[in-house]
């Protein structure tokens, strides 16, 4: 993974790039003192450019410690442009963390404890036309203490 910028494209910003990854990735984030519970009206937001057949999806880790992957994704793209993911509407497959790919489907997930969030296209990187670019991403959730969830 590469933090990367172009000064001389206007409007070019920092983002997250996979283009020379050598195996699947995936980068998650989270917060320091709380989980958050994506139960309900939970959305996440995010800014991205994908090239290629990259379709960069969601990736969770519960508070069990397994990991999920989303169904829906965000595709090909000839620019910047934001997605918005309504949780409830999603479905999961497993991910296998270790080799970053999918597994089976997940019915009724319990979200109400998310340890990370992250993202990954379950690919490897391609250079410049086979590969994915996050700018941003905003999780909308109810923040959990960690010491309520086991």
């Amino acid at each position: 993974m590469k933090k990367s910028n172009h000064p001389e494209i206007p409007n070019d910003p920092f983002y997250i790039w996979s283009g020379e990854c050598r195996g699947n990735w995936a980068v998650s984030l989270r917060h320091k003192n709380q989980l958050v519970d994506l139960t309900g009206n939970a959305e996440i937001h995010w800014g991205s450019k994908q090239s290629g057949f990259r379709q960069l999806r969601i990736i969770l880790k519960l508070s069990d410690g397994n990991w999920l992957v989303s169904d829906r994704f965000e595709g090909e793209s000839s620019d910047w442009g934001t997605s918005k993911f309504k949780i409830a509407a999603l479905r999961w497959r497993e991910l296998d963390i270790e080799k970053i790919t999918e597994g089976n489907w997940v019915e009724d997930p319990d979200l109400s404890g998310v340890q990370e969030v992250g993202f990954s296209d379950l690919m490897v990187g391609g250079q410049s036309k086979a590969c994915s670019r996050l700018d941003w991403i905003a999780v909308y959730g109810k923040p959990v203490g960690r010491w309520m969830k086991k």
